[in-house]
């Protein structure tokens, strides 16, 4: 039996996949949920074929779910359905602190009959964000929520003067737990080669203002 991991591609989910496979977890795909058309990943808006560059990389086949936040949860629960049926046992999430988001989340899938893995849960921010940096994970800050007080950390690499510079800021969770800040991994311990992209501007999404990637050619061969 198999697991899957949660994630847009941020720095917490790909940590809670290295804890999991650490503890001889069998993590086999990578689910993600994408906004509109299906091509960038909700909240991060990390382009689609980022993301399933990335699951490539880590090993795991990539898993879409077209969503919107009017229908985030009749699609994730049918997502769940569809995993059973891959004989999927359990899903893996990046979360660290937020009981309401933690709980949603607990409840449908436990009651889809499926495990609900939190490797991360209860630790303190700051240390999730620099166990990621000492782990050797690299990552660029992706997305910012524009109403907090991250926006000047957009395209930043996720490194030891950046987790510094944001745990002396008030009001920001140093790992971005309340959506202050978004991440996408590229390279690290858990990556078979690292994916390559280029930053080709930004753009604005809902209440995101969010660093626009897009994918080197060939990357991936």
């Amino acid at each position: 039996m198999a697991y899957a991991l949660m994630s847009g591609g941020g720095k917490s989910s790909i940590l809670a996949l290295d804890r999991a496979r650490r503890n001889d977890i069998d993590v086999k795909y990578l689910v993600s949920f994408y906004t509109g058309t299906a091509v960038r990943a909700r909240f991060h808006g990390t382009p689609r074929e980022l993301v399933e560059q990335q699951a490539k990389s880590l090993d795991l086949e990539p898993i879409a779910v077209k969503t919107s936040l009017s229908d985030l949860e009749k699609t994730f629960v049918s997502s769940l359905e569809s995993m059973k049926e891959r004989q999927i046992e359990g899903l893996v999430f990046g979360d660290i602190g937020l009981e309401s988001v933690r709980n949603w989340y607990s409840e449908r899938v436990t009651a889809a009959g499926l495990e609900h893995m939190v490797p991360n849960w209860g630790e303190p921010s700051i240390e999730i964000a620099w166990e990621v940096v000492e782990r050797g994970y690299q990552a660029i800050v992706v997305s910012v929520d524009r109403t907090q007080r991250a926006t000047r950390f957009l395209g930043r690499e996720v490194d030891a003067d950046l987790i510094t510079e944001i745990g002396c800021t008030d009001g920001i969770d140093p790992a971005g737990e309340r959506g202050e800040y978004h991440t996408f991994v590229f390279d690290g311990p858990a990556f078979d080669r690292p994916v390559d992209f280029s930053v080709v501007g930004e753009l604005e999404l809902e209440q995101l203002r969010i660093v626009d990637l897009e994918p080197v050619s060939g990357n991936g061969a």
